[in-house]
Parts: structure tokens; sequence; C-alpha cells
């Protein structure tokens, strides 16, 4: 009961945080960047909106989330596209109202997939596929948006260029050497070795047991191994035109509000965003994203009202409409188990070994 209590009162105090440096955020970019702003030149912002716009944006934003229905029925073989579409909303719900949301996300999409007649096992292999496929993802659009500032001319300084550069070729390396381990048995082995060699230099009070690194990369691959090799291609557009999506979402807020920078530079402001969805303090980063994109949007030289609503806006799309969405399909859910007769779970996948 007092955890419960603790979890309740983080919650809440998670989101007024994220309430509070959404009410004080034109006070944040004044700090981070010396630029004025006030709601009132926000709110001019939003009113000159118009409604073929904000239905755009609509568009865009349900194409995202049917996209992303392709990373999940990738990774949950025998999932429906509209299955994937309630789920991912229910869970997106979940997520976005609580901090570290993504656990009660995970009890929420077993206790879907369950009543729809999935076995635990091909559920378990699911999150783990989806989890490090949206984790790989995520590490390579920094290195998106480093690459396309550099070919944009928006690093200047030839020291900080070449830093950019060795920055974002080691990211890409990274990520591509992390994939290979998922996808090869013996790449498994070698980065299992090379990360077991890199822990030796701890203390022994702290240090893993011997082959603590092998292990552990062996027994994720083995339950993921099946998915990987045989669906990798669906994962992979999918996630791709789902951020694809997310990213014209960006630039349609970009336009509407005449903060549009060019497009290396919406792309790196995009990578920031994500980024900044991790920080846990808030859920999904709310507050947190905004006003990082605000800044960043005006040190390219936008205006800085414009910025801020193009940001807000952003966050709206990526953020909170998802919890009335996600509530609705929550509902829909709920209604439509109560009036169906149990199922008999689906049969696991066999895993498939090199």
């Amino acid at each position: 009961m007092g955890n419960k209590w603790v979890r309740a009162g983080a919650s809440v105090g998670s989101l007024a945080l994220a309430v509070l440096l959404v009410v004080f955020l034109p006070e944040i970019v004044h700090g981070l960047t010396g630029a004025t702003v006030s709601w009132e030149s926000i709110g001019a912002q939003f009113a000159a909106l118009s409604w073929a716009t904000v239905l755009l944006m609509a568009g865009l934003w349900l194409a995202s989330l049917w996209a992303y229905t392709y990373v999940m029925t990738s990774a949950l073989p025998g999932l429906g596209h509209l299955q994937a579409l309630t789920l991912n909303g229910a869970g997106s719900a979940v997520s976005n109202l609580l901090p570290f949301g993504g656990a009660a996300g995970v009890a929420l999409t077993f206790a879907m997939t369950k009543g729809w007649g999935f076995a635990t096992r091909p559920v378990v292999v699911y999150t783990l596929v989806t989890g490090i496929w949206n984790t790989l993802f995520r590490f390579v659009l920094p290195a998106v948006g480093i690459v396309g500032l550099l070919l944009a001319g928006r690093i200047p300084d030839s020291r900080v260029t070449t830093a950019a550069w060795g920055g974002a070729i080691s990211i890409l390396v990274l990520v591509a050497v992390v994939a290979a381990a998922l996808y090869w048995e013996r790449a498994a082995d070698l980065l299992g070795r090379a990360v077991d060699g890199a822990l030796r230099i701890l203390p022994r009070k702290i240090r893993p047991a011997e082959r603590f690194a092998r292990d552990a990369i062996h027994r994720l691959r083995a339950d993921t191994a099946d998915i990987v090799h045989k669906r990798w291609p669906g994962l992979s557009l999918g996630m791709t035109a789902f951020l694809a999506f997310q990213c014209l979402i960006m630039t349609a807020c970009l336009t509407a509000t005449g903060s549009y920078p060019g497009p290396a530079e919406t792309v790196a402001v995009f990578a920031l965003s994500r980024v900044l969805t991790s920080a846990v303090i808030t859920p999904s980063g709310a507050g947190i994203m905004e006003g990082g994109v605000a800044a960043l949007l005006i040190t390219f030289g936008e205006p800085a009202a414009s910025a801020t609503a193009a940001a807000i806006l952003f966050g709206f799309w990526t953020y909170t409409i998802e919890i009335p969405w996600g509530g609705l399909a929550l509902g829909a859910w709920t209604l439509l188990k109560r009036r169906s007769p149990a199922r008999e779970p689906m049969a696991a996948h066999p895993a498939t070994h090199d």
C-alpha cells in the first residue's frame, strides 16, 4: 500500500511539473535564449491556423499511428492492424499520464493481448523486439540530425564539425554493431566478449560475474531471433514510416507558425524532440521537449513566438492528443471484452537459432 501511495504521489507530482513547465514556457524560453515571448503572441499564432492546416496535421497524425501498426504486427504475428491501433492508443495513454509509464503500458499490453488469445511468450518477445527497435531508431535520430546540420553548413567551426562527424559516425556504428549482434550469433558472441573485457576494469566488488555480458546478449538474442530474422524488414520500414510521418507533422507545425528553418534544420529539431521525450522527470518529457525545441529553433534565427507556438503544437500532436485517443481505445476494448467470450491462447512461435 505504501508503494502504491508513493507511485500515486510521484505520478501527480510529475504531471504537475509538466503542467508548470508548459505554463511557464515563455519564461523558460527567455531563460534559455534571452528571447522575449508571451502567451498572447503564442495565442495569436494558434488563432491564425486554418482548418485546412489542422486537418492536414490530423491526417499526418493518423497516418503515423497506422504506420506504427506495421511495427507491432511484425513483432507479434497474428495481431491485426486494428488491434495494434487499439493497443498502441491505450498503451500510449497510460505511458503519457505516468512517470516511468512504460511499465504500466507493458502490463496493459499483457492484459489486452491475453484477452485476444495470445500466449505469454510471444507477447514477451513482442515487448522486447518493439523496445529494441524503438531504442535503435532513437539512437539513429541524433546522428541523422547531426549529419543534416553538417550538410547544411550549420556547424561552421572546423573543430566542432570534425567532432560532429565523429559523433554521428560513432552512433551509427554502435547501432550497426547492436543490430548485427541481434541477427548473427557470431556477432553477438564478439560483442559479448568485448563488453565483458571492458567490464574487467571495474573494481572487483562491483564487477559482474564472468561471461555476464555474453550470457545476457545470447539470452536476449535467443528470445528475439525468430522475429528479427524473419520480420526485420517490416519492423524497420514501419518504424521509418512512423518517424517520417512524425517529421512531416513537425514540418507542418513549423510551416503553419512561420518558423520553418529549412529541411536539414527541421530534421535536427525533430531528432532533438524525440531524444527529449526520454526525460522521465515528466511523462514522455512533456514540457521539457517543448522548451528544447523552441530554444533550438530560436538559435536557428526563428521568431521566438512562432518557435514556441510550433513546439507546443507539435507536443499536442505527439503527446496530448494521445491521452483522449487512448482513453477511447481503452474504453472500446473494455466494452468489447465484456461482450466477447474468452479465447484459447495462441501458441508461441518457436525461436530459431543459427
